[in-house]
């Protein structure tokens, strides 16, 4: 599986030649100087936002994504997808943010969206992510969550890998310095197998935005 970031919360997942994109941004979105365009083959929306919601930018060629953008239990490519509820509060509006998890390539992957308080999650999400052996969590940025809740939050799910996103150059570096690994280098990509996570517990995975 070959993990890249492209900022804000957007990620392509790739294994063989399926590609799953993670929130994509819409082509008027204004976090991004040049929005990054492929084809997918899934498309995760977590939260319906002009910054997440881009599922036209992730439709190239022939490829047209099958799209996922709330709550429910789905099954794509003989791969099964669950979205488990909650909420969320950008810009001052509140928005349903579905966690979602799944697993590729025997990695169980949990992907938290745009959450600001744990306490918002369903006890459908909470069971999701404390079955995580890789987990993705907002950092700060313009979410109202700071890098020590959402570190806390991150190993409350004891997951073997956390992968960061939605940072800035302050709120990452005191993520980092939270779960003491500060002199981390970040990756342009990640290329992982299950056997890359056993004896990790909550390495703090960080990639370097492309986008």
């Amino acid at each position: 599986m070959v993990i890249t970031y492209f900022g804000k919360s957007y990620f392509k997942l790739t294994l063989g030649d399926l590609t799953i994109a993670i929130n994509p941004p819409a082509k008027d979105s204004k976090a991004f100087t040049k929005v990054p365009r492929f084809g997918a083959d899934i498309a995760l929306v977590t939260t319906n936002t002009i910054d997440t919601n881009g599922v036209d930018t992730v439709s190239l060629g022939d490829k047209e994504p099958f799209v996922m953008d709330g709550p429910g239990n789905y099954e794509v490519r003989e791969l099964m997808f669950t979205g488990a509820p909650s909420t969320t509060t950008v810009a001052g509006k509140e928005y349903q943010n579905t966690v979602f998890g799944f697993e590729l390539d025997g990695i169980k992957i949990v992907f938290l969206g745009l959450l600001v308080d744990d306490k918002m999650m369903s006890s459908e999400a909470k069971e999701l992510a404390s079955n995580a052996d890789m987990i993705f969590v907002p950092v700060g940025g313009d979410l109202d969550l700071t890098p020590a809740k959402a570190y806390k939050t991150a190993v409350s799910f004891d997951p073997n890998v956390i992968v960061p996103y939605e940072y800035n150059a302050a709120t990452l570096q005191q993520f980092l310095k939270e779960g003491g690994q500060d002199k981390n280098k970040a990756e342009e990509k990640a290329t992982l197998k299950r056997k890359d996570l056993d004896g990790k517990e909550g390495y703090i995975l960080l990639l370097e935005a492309q986008g």
